[in-house]
Order: C-alpha cells, then structure tokens, then sequence
C-alpha cells in the first residue's frame, strides 16, 4: 500500500505520508485490559496496546498483546411469563411448550410461535 514500506521507510515520512491521505492515528495511553466478548468465550489481553486509526471519519481499533481465552459459562434465559402466555394462545399450545420453545430460541417470541405452528 505505501511505497518503500519494505525497505525501512523513516517513521516520521509515514506519518507524514498518512497525514497527507487524511489517516490520523493515535495511541491509547494507561490501557489496563481489553476484552473481546462472544457468546462462547472472551478474548482477554492484559497487555494491550491500543491505537485508534481515523481515516475521514472511519475509526479501525488495533490492539496489540498477548490474548487469553476464557471459556464463558452458558446462562440459562430468563422467560418472562408474559411472553409465555403470549407465545401459548398465538401457537395454541400448553404452558410447557411455550415455555421450551422460548428457552429454544432463547427468548425470540417470533421462533418459538413459528417453532410451535410448524410442530403443532
């Protein structure tokens, strides 16, 4: 992407360089942790380096260290009773499926009335 860039450009000719096409970029100072959270896990680095790349507007986060994953414990979905009884007279079914169909697809009224139409 930058010419020379192979070849050991001087630092402050690419900053300048960047400066022209409009990238700032910018250290994060005193990161502690950065944490990167999915359903399954969150990816854990203690020793973070962040900067923040602006190019006209659109910000990129890169972070730099060393990751740790740690394996996120399932949670069982919280079922309000409301949405049981909604989910019971719209697929016409009893308290028992409604309720498994909503734990199924944790929580979504819409799939589990369609989950039990298609079964029912």
């Amino acid at each position: 992407m930058f010419p020379g860039l192979g070849k050991g450009i001087n630092p402050r000719k690419m900053a300048s360089m960047m400066k022209q096409m409009g990238i700032d970029v910018e250290e994060i100072e005193n990161v502690e942790e950065v944490i990167i959270r999915t359903p399954q896990k969150d990816i854990v680095f203690k020793d973070a380096q962040v900067s923040i790349m602006d190019a006209r507007g659109m910000k990129t986060y890169q972070v730099m260290g060393t990751p740790h994953e740690v394996l996120r414990e399932v949670t069982e979905v919280t079922i309000p009773e409301e949405d049981v009884t909604l989910v019971m007279e719209q697929a016409k079914s009893n308290n028992a499926d409604a309720r498994n169909a909503l734990k199924e697809t944790k929580g979504d009224i819409a799939a589990a009335i369609m989950k039990l139409s298609k079964t029912g």
